[in-house]
């Protein structure tokens, strides 16, 4: 317990202990600042996300890809002889539970978070480990608010506004002159995603011919589609989860819609994975962004396919699955730099401080590219626009990092 205590408890407790312990340090008393103690055989790493519920998919993609990598660290003898051991939370995909679940890794003694996953409990969690100045490294929260509380938040993958601008940017250069689009209005990640993509396509001469919103839980598009389709648009943005615009896809082209759908990362696993979300001759010619595909032929990819189905029973991974395999690398790449640096203490401020300036300044050679950060939580890689022919998905364009 006295090793986790968080900054904010340290504030609410020294003024009321501090006279009862006739002038003892708290901060000496609890290690200075959460983490596991110095002389620990073990380093804690937190695995959040959503485990169970609606969006247990994504979170259980990014667990299985971070638990790989931090398996191959420790078969390889760990950190500086230390064992890296994950304290996993399931948040269920929920902001509330979120904080709950970051808050009793706190009281576990991590040093480092991997996660969240989701947009929404991402930022909550953000909010919440500014105060603990608690390293984060999100390898699936897209939303630009995420690292906007403070410098300890980074993510693995693009954000919202990045996907909406390239894709815009993207529609441009296939000669797409108007284009509607139909979201989750109630979603931040949907939300972000669309309003990016009308804020570029105005400047790229885009005419965005109608945008339609839908409430979380609705199965039935037929009306929205009907008035985009009225529009007769060159292409539709759809940038929603797998499971929304799967079912947008097979609606649209019952309607008689032919021409291409633009969306965004959610889509990955809209094909080939336990289901198939629209049929493959429905999304011939359809167009997503992401990090990750695995028919790349990238011998990095390859090898980490190869990996990762070894260790999932044949499994094939997704995109979040990658993102998490190189979030974990993000973390654990910045741990072994304080750690074999061997200035700052484990269990102290300064040892949080140093992992948040190790991942700042370092970089990792990840399976969704390198990833490296420019003065913001941001980082700077490679992103995939993926398109569908043949009943397969291959990879249309690779879009460098700016």
């Amino acid at each position: 317990m006295a090793n986790a205590m968080s900054r904010r408890n340290f504030v609410k407790l020294s003024g009321v202990a501090a006279a009862g312990l006739g002038g003892v340090s708290i901060l000496a008393a609890c290690g200075g600042g959460g983490g596991a103690a110095a002389d620990s055989d073990t380093i804690k790493v937190g695995v959040l996300g959503p485990f169970t519920g609606d969006v247990a998919q994504y979170g259980t993609a990014v667990r299985a890809g971070a638990e790989l990598y931090i398996k191959q660290v420790n078969d390889k003898g760990g950190i500086n002889g230390k064992k890296v051991e994950s304290v996993e939370q399931d948040e269920k995909g929920d902001a509330t539970e979120a904080v709950n679940a970051y808050n009793k890794m706190v009281e576990d003694g991590c040093v480092a978070i991997i996660g969240d996953v989701t947009s929404t409990p991402s930022a909550a969690v953000a909010q919440a480990s500014v105060a603990d100045n608690m390293p984060l490294v999100s390898a699936s929260a897209t939303a630009a608010s995420f690292i906007s509380y403070g410098s300890n938040a980074f993510r693995a993958c693009i954000t919202d506004p990045y996907q909406g601008k390239l894709m815009a940017d993207f529609a441009a250069k296939q000669g797409y002159k108007t284009v509607g689009t139909i979201y989750n209005s109630g979603g931040d990640y949907e939300k972000g995603v669309n309003d990016a993509f009308v804020e570029e396509a105005k400047k790229q001469a885009i005419t965005v011919t109608d945008q339609e919103g839908y409430a979380a839980g609705d199965v039935d598009f037929n009306a929205q589609l009907t008035k985009i389709l009225a529009s007769n648009p060159d292409a539709i943005l759809c940038p929603n989860y797998y499971s929304d615009a799967g079912k947008i896809v097979t609606q649209a082209r019952q309607l008689g819609y032919k021409g291409p759908f633009l969306g965004a990362d959610g889509w990955s696993n809209i094909a080939g994975g336990d289901q198939d979300y629209a049929s493959a001759e429905d999304l011939e010619g359809c167009f997503y962004d992401c990090s990750f595909i695995s028919t790349n032929e990238d011998q990095k990819v390859q090898q980490f396919i190869k990996d990762y189905k070894e260790a999932n029973g044949g499994t094939e991974p997704t995109n979040f699955c990658a993102l998490g395999y190189d979030a974990a690398m993000v973390v654990l790449n910045a741990i072994e730099t304080v750690e074999k640096d061997g200035k700052a203490r484990a269990g102290t401020a300064d040892y949080s401080q140093a992992i948040i300036d190790a991942i700042a300044s370092g970089s990792a050679d990840g399976v969704t590219g390198t990833i490296k950060y420019a003065g913001t939580g941001d980082p700077v890689k490679p992103t995939l626009v993926i398109t569908f022919k043949g009943g397969k998905q291959e990879v249309f364009d690779t879009i460098e990092g700016a």
